[in-house]
């Protein structure tokens, strides 16, 4: 849970509830960094799209991508 504002998912309207249905879909949950921008939907939306741009172009294999990203978590302490 955050330790700010969000907006909750059964009261998620228009951008804020898509993203939200998406990441239910997809992972079982809403990650707490997407809940963290959902009083700012535009934010949100924004984020999403920049999110899936740097995971899913560019160069490396998905297997080095998780394997970069493993690596920053474990560095910051992060259990994501």
């Amino acid at each position: 849970m955050t330790w700010i504002e969000t907006v909750a998912s059964d009261k998620a309207r228009g951008a804020v509830k898509q993203v939200y249905e998406t990441y239910q879909r997809q992972f079982g949950f809403v990650p707490n960094i997407r809940r963290s921008m959902s009083l700012n939907p535009t934010a949100l939306r924004a984020y999403v799209q920049l999110s899936a741009a740097v995971y899913h172009g560019g160069p490396l294999a998905p297997e080095e991508r998780e394997m970069v990203a493993t690596v920053v978590s474990a560095t910051n302490n992060c259990h994501y």
